[in-house]
């Protein structure tokens, strides 16, 4: 693998990957639950050598390092690329097995942090995080709580083919771009009250939600390519899949997003409609929404869908990925 230098985490943008996002580890988190840490530590070092397999987070990264390529050769001087941190709360004598893995997929993950069972919010922080995927939804919440952009990866029920070159990102918007404020309005008086306080609200932008920061990321991205005259050939692709109607509620959701001077390359409103038939057809690397309802939907189709626990359409129920 080539050494590159490492840019300053201030500078890049920087996705934190748990290892169980990233790897599939099912058989591993069974011997710790039932077995404890010491037989899972020895289960580790027996299996070294045998690299784990993708998981949820795995064709993300990917995608991830294959706009870092097109951004190197463009710009070759700089910082301004995603940073890949591998976040786990693993004894570091797992790490040599996570290090082994990394090197056979030929991923470029310098940073690791292993935290030996401590929380990763402190290091989330430090380096300045832009985006924290994992498979442990306490440890997403807690993010959430701290104002990192934070998600629960889930795997799809099958395996649908995505982009080699070109990363698509989906969102949903309310309580996911935006906050959940018009989502306060529709639970408590319902939805024709919600479509009036739209209406009257149209003008008005709608505060930020947990991952308007990592869409203000890719967009910085993305215009690096179109001052090179490259829109149409983009390796960055987003996508606005939400459930509110373009006629009646649409136009405050692009309005929002026009003030914050983003724009996503394709907005879907599906007026209720499910998404997860939609979501097939774009086939994005990782859709974002704060209901497991519609991450569900995703799921069954096919699409890696991330849980953000964040908003009022949260019940303090447990979830599994």
């Amino acid at each position: 693998m080539e050494a590159l230098e490492m840019p300053k985490p201030q500078n890049a943008i920087t996705i934190a990957v748990s290892s169980r996002a990233l790897f599939r580890m099912e058989e591993e988190q069974r011997i710790f639950q039932e077995q404890g840490v010491e037989e899972y530590v020895r289960y580790q070092l027996e299996h070294e050598n045998e690299p784990f397999s993708p998981g949820p987070a795995f064709p993300f990264v990917k995608a991830l390092e294959a706009v870092n390529r097109r951004l190197r050769e463009l710009y070759p001087e700089s910082e301004d690329i995603f940073d890949i941190v591998l976040m786990t709360n693993n004894h570091a004598q797992v790490g040599v097995r996570l290090i082994n893995s990394i090197n056979h997929y030929d991923l470029f993950i310098e940073r690791f942090c292993m935290t030996g069972g401590n929380s990763p919010i402190c290091y989330l922080k430090a380096y300045h995080t832009n985006l924290y995927l994992s498979a442990d939804a306490e440890k997403v919440q807690e993010a959430i709580n701290e104002g990192i952009a934070a998600a629960t990866v889930f795997s799809p029920s099958k395996d649908v083919a995505v982009s080699q070159t070109q990363l698509r990102v989906a969102f949903d918007g309310d309580a996911v771009l935006f906050s959940d404020e018009s989502e306060r309005i529709f639970k408590a008086h319902g939805l024709d009250r919600f479509f009036e306080h739209e209406k009257a609200h149209e003008n008005k932008p709608l505060a930020q939600g947990p991952l308007k920061g990592f869409l203000e990321a890719l967009g910085r991205l993305q215009k690096k390519f179109y001052s090179k005259g490259l829109r149409l050939e983009c390796p960055i692709r987003t996508y606005l899949v939400t459930a509110r109607s373009a006629a009646s509620s649409g136009a405050r959701a692009l309005k929002t997003l026009r003030s914050w001077g983003l724009e996503t390359d394709e907005a879907l409103f599906l007026a209720g409609a499910p998404k997860g038939p939609l979501l097939e057809k774009i086939r994005p690397h990782i859709f974002f929404d704060d209901q497991m309802f519609h991450v569900a939907g995703a799921q069954e189709m096919g699409t890696v869908a991330a849980h953000v626990p964040y908003g009022v359409a949260q019940t303090p129920r447990e979830l599994h990925p």
